[in-house]
Formats: structure tokens, C-alpha cells, sequence
């Protein structure tokens, strides 16, 4: 008997509703610490000559000045997206002298974090707020925590797709409730199986000392500033990694839209009693933008968000309301150290053909119970995914982890195969094979290969990373530079400076005003 995915699978061929799946849309943001030629965090700003990070939609900062965010544009194939964020390094590395651009999730060693520099984006109210809500991060979580980077892959399909799969599938629904539903359902599947996305391309098995500083720990020491758990694959997704008390309590619902939005809400207008202390704005001075569970939505750390873009007076709650879901993002990516920008073409085509079949597995809703396995299987994955025999939890007992993954990726196949007849090539096939092999032998994964490599160099973790850096800094260079992506990426930044100065200059109300109207969803009037 077919599964669930292998029906929808056919039932998508049969109605032609799998030749939308060429529209899909894909989006890369990468996140990247600057660092000096030592490995040491840069203390410099953020250069000016890579634009106003308020408003450069390619090349921003994320927590700090030193952590760089190059945003992609939206394109249908990934390998534009790869092509765009290779193009994206070089022109960075191009405007940032003698820095690179740590290669690692995980920071390199920092010894005073309160040294890393929060990020600045200016005197408009907008930019004052985006400042102050990093300050209340700094406040509630450390600043240590902030200084881990990741990769959002972010994945939509068109409404072309999402007409045909609703006359297919005869639902009455309005377009944006079906779309939104269904986007809901493909979270749900994610949330269920991303324990595997963990296993094969977790890539931070371990950190530098400095990392853990005042920290209690089960870690094990290798070499002289280094820890790393043995079988571990994201310790940047683990508890050790983004882990706080109060989100730990929320119980955000994945189920639907509505209730995922009332979940957020209640969080952002409940006040906790630890950032009550903190206070808002003392002596005259703000800590954060409010003593509420999460300052912003966007403060939920979640390995996967439903997204709507905002207008300009809009909050991200506000325009998903509205208007649903638009898009998806994924965020447990580890940067890969061994690839030169941290992600390669085959695990962005991997990402696709998990979501697409995380859409037609079934939409069976989470119920508190299965919710909780989810997160156990996580922590597992995440400390001890590559651990022999290591066995996830279900509601109808243990499978082991091997078991379960060769079962999914069996499934997976199916999907691979119909992306590959609809883009005339086998390359989806090929990287399920290529993960297969992962789950078959544990030593192929990035993160036991990250763990051999440092073992085998007898460097640590901050060296070790320190000269993949400098391997990719090289290699990128040696590339052909585009010049018209130099100019338009040139030109792009200068803009952005003009822009924020406007931006600055048409404020007509104190920022007191401005973020009482902002968090009471009146900015629009």
C-alpha cells in the first residue's frame, strides 16, 4: 500500500498540478562573523562601504556591527541563489580589507563578551528601535548567545501551484486561508522529521572554551581551548546554543495560523517577572523595548517560521494576519566549514524536496504529547545524533535513528524523482543518495567530519576555523568577479545610505511615540 506522500505524489502528477512545483522560490540569508587575520572577533564597524545596514536589503548585520547578514534576492532555481551569495562573499570581502568571514556557526574564542559591539542602524526612529530591541537581547540572554550563525533557507511556492493543488484536492476554502493551511501542514511535517535535517548536515559539534564561560556544562575537553560532545551534530541547535528560560515555557502552536498568531501575541503582551527587573527605559535610558516574554515576534527562536513580508507601518504578526503565509523559512542550517559560503547546491535541493514532501505527508495536527517527543528527538539528535543505536522517540515507542532515516529518505525518493522529470536532470536523486549514505555511515556527516578534521590537525576550534576562513577567503578571490554584480551591489549600497538619511529625516513624532504606536499596532494611522 502507497503512503501518504507516494498518493500525493501521484495524485500532483496525474492533475498536472506538479508542473507548478517549477515555480517555487527560494531565498538564501547568511549570517557571518567578521573577524581579524588572529581569528579575534572585529571590533570594527560595520563598513560604509557596503551600504547603511538599515536599509541594504543584500548586505546587513544581524546582533552585532561584526555580524554580517548577506541577503539574497529571491530566485527560482537554487543554484542562483548559490551563484548570487558566492558573488554576494566576494564583493564583501572586497570592501573589508584584511577581515574574514568566520566559517564557522559556532564564534570564534571571545574572551570579554562584552566587547562584541551591538549593532547600529542609525538616529531614525526605526533604526533606534531595531538598536534598542538588539540591547534587550543583550539584556535578557548575553551577548554570547547572539554571536552564533546560521543559514535561513527561505522557500515558497506560487499561487499557480496553490490554485491547482485546491481544485485538485476540490477544497471551497478562499485562496489565502487554503494557502496558509497548507503552508501550516508543511511545518507540522517539518517540525516532526527535522531531527534528520540535524543529523546530515549538522556542522558544530564543537566550540571554543570562551563559548561556555560561567556556563554549567556536560562537554568534553579537545586540546587546550576547545569542548565538543562526541556524537554531537548542532550543538548551535541544542540547549547550549539558543536556549532561554522563558521561551522554554511558551508553548507556541504550530497547528494553524490562528492559533500560531495568538500563541505570539499573548507572548509579545505578557510581562516576565526576570526582564520586569531589567526595566525599559532607566534614567532615561532604554534596556528594551518592553519587559513582555518576547520583545518582537521575530524574538521566538523557532527552527521554522511562517513569514509574510511587512509593509512599512506593519508588524510581521500584523501582515501574516492579514494576509497569510507567503513563504517559509527554515533556520537550523549550520554553516558547513568545509564549503566555501557554508552551503552547496545539493542540500539546497535536499531542502526542497523535504519541504515539498513535508507538504504531502499528511496533516495530521500535533497534539501536546507528540510536541513533546519532537523536542526530546531534537536535544537528542542535536548532543548525540551520530551516538550508535541511538534510538528517537515516538507515540508508539522507540525506532532507531538509522531505521527511521533510511524509512524517510526511502519515501523521499519518490519526491526526488518528480522533481527530477520536471527539471529534466537527476540531481534530486543524487542527493538523496548522497544523504543515504550519511545515515548508513555516521563518519560522512559534517559534523564527525568537522570532529576528525580537528582531531587530526591537533588544532582547536578557533584555529581550525580560523584557516578554513582563510582557505575559502582564497578560493573566493580566485574567482571570476562579475562586474556588472560588483556595480549592482556598488550601486545598491550607496543607495541605501541615501535612503536611511531620508528615512532619518522624514520621522515627524519622539521615539517614546513611536514605539507606543509600533507595539499597540497604530503606526499605520
Amino acid at each position: 500500500m502507497d503512503s501518504d506522500l507516494q498518493q500525493q505524489l501521484a495524485e500532483l502528477k496525474s492533475s498536472g498540478t506538479y508542473l507548478y512545483l517549477k515555480e517555487a522560490m527560494h531565498g538564501i540569508e547568511k549570517e557571518g562573523l567578521r573577524v581579524d587575520t588572529s581569528g579575534g572577533l572585529s571590533l570594527a564597524p560595520h563598513p560604509s562601504s557596503l551600504g547603511a545596514p538599515l536599509t541594504n536589503s543584500s548586505i546587513t548585520t544581524d546582533f552585532s556591527e561584526s555580524l554580517l547578514e548577506l541577503i539574497t534576492p529571491v530566485f527560482s532555481a537554487p543554484v542562483d541563489v548559490l551563484d548570487f551569495l558566492f558573488k554576494a562573499h566576494q564583493f564583501t570581502y572586497a570592501h573589508i580589507g584584511n577581515e574574514l568571514i568566520w566559517a564557522g556557526s559556532m564564534p570564534c574564542q571571545i574572551k570579554d563578551a562584552s566587547t562584541i559591539p551591538l549593532a547600529e542602524f542609525g538616529s531614525s526612529n526605526i533604526g533606534q528601535m531595531k538598536h534598542i530591541y538588539r540591547l534587550g537581547l543583550k539584556h535578557r540572554y548575553g551577548t554570547m548567545m547572539q554571536s552564533i550563525a546560521g543559514i535561513h533557507y527561505n522557500f515558497s511556492l506560487s499561487d499557480n501551484f496553490w490554485k491547482s493543488l485546491q481544485l485538485q484536492k476540490k477544497n471551497k476554502d478562499d485562496l489565502q486561508s487554503f494557502r496558509s493551511a497548507s503552508y501550516f501542514t508543511m511545518i507540522r511535517n517539518f517540525r516532526r522529521h527535522s531531527w534528520l535535517l540535524l543529523y546530515l548536515f549538522g556542522a558544530s559539534p564543537a566550540l571554543s572554551r570562551s563559548f561556555m564561560t560561567g556556563k554549567e556544562h556536560n562537554l568534553t575537553p579537545l586540546h587546550k581551548e576547545t569542548f565538543f560532545l562526541p556524537y554531537a551534530t548542532s550543538l548551535r541547535m541544542s540547549d547550549l546554543g539558543y536556549s532561554t528560560n522563558a521561551q522554554s515555557s511558551l508553548q507556541i502552536c504550530f497547528n494553524h495560523l490562528e492559533t500560531y498568531l495568538k500563541s505570539l501575541s499573548e507572548a509579545i503582551n505578557t510581562s516576565y517577572p526576570a526582564y520586569e527587573k531589567i526595566g525599559v527605559k532607566v534614567d532615561g535610558v532604554y534596556r528594551q523595548l518592553a519587559t513582555t516574554v518576547l520583545q518582537i515576534d521575530n524574538e521566538y527562536y523557532s527552527d521554522i517560521r511562517p513569514k509574510r513580508l511587512a509593509g512599512t507601518d506593519e508588524t510581521a504578526l500584523q501582515a501574516l494576519d492579514h494576509r497569510g503565509v507567503q513563504y517559509i523559512e527554515v533556520r537550523n542550517t549550520d554553516i558547513n566549514p568545509f564549503l566555501p559560503v557554508g552551503i552547496d547546491v545539493s542540500q539546497a535541493l535536499f531542502l526542497d524536496i523535504f519541504l515539498v514532501s513535508c507538504l504531502l505527508m499528511g496533516g495530521e495536527i500535533l497534539s501536546p504529547a507528540e510536541c513533546h517527543k519532537i523536542n526530546e528527538n531534537l536535544q537528542k539528535v542535536t548532543t548525540r545524533g551520530r551516538e550508535p543505536g541511538l534510538e528517537l522517540s515516538g507515540l508508539t515507542g522507540e525506532t532507531g535513528l538509522k531505521a527511521a532515516g533510511t524509512e524517510l529518505l526511502g519515501e523521499f525518493e519518490a519526491t526526488a524523482k518528480l522533481l527530477d522529470q520536471l527539471h529534466h536532470t537527476n540531481a534530486y536523486s543524487l542527493s538523496v543518495k548522497a544523504q543515504l549514505q550519511k545515515v548508513v555511515d555516521s563518519s560522512k556527516t559534517p559534523s564527525a567530519m568537522v570532529l576528525s578534521s580537528l582531531q587530526e590537525s591537533g588544532l582547536d576550534y578557533s584555529q581550525w576555523i580560523l584557516a578554513k576562513s582563510k582557505e575559502h577567503k582564497k578560493s573566493l578571490n580566485q574567482l571570476d568577479l562579475d562586474e556588472d554584480m560588483f556595480k549592482h551591489l556598488s550601486q545598491q549600497a550607496d543607495e541605501s545610505v541615501i535612503k536611511q538619511k531620508q528615512i532619518e529625516a522624514s520621522d515627524t513624532m519622539g521615539f517614546d511615540e513611536f514605539l507606543q504606536r509600533h507595539r499597540t499596532g497604530r503606526n499605520s494611522e
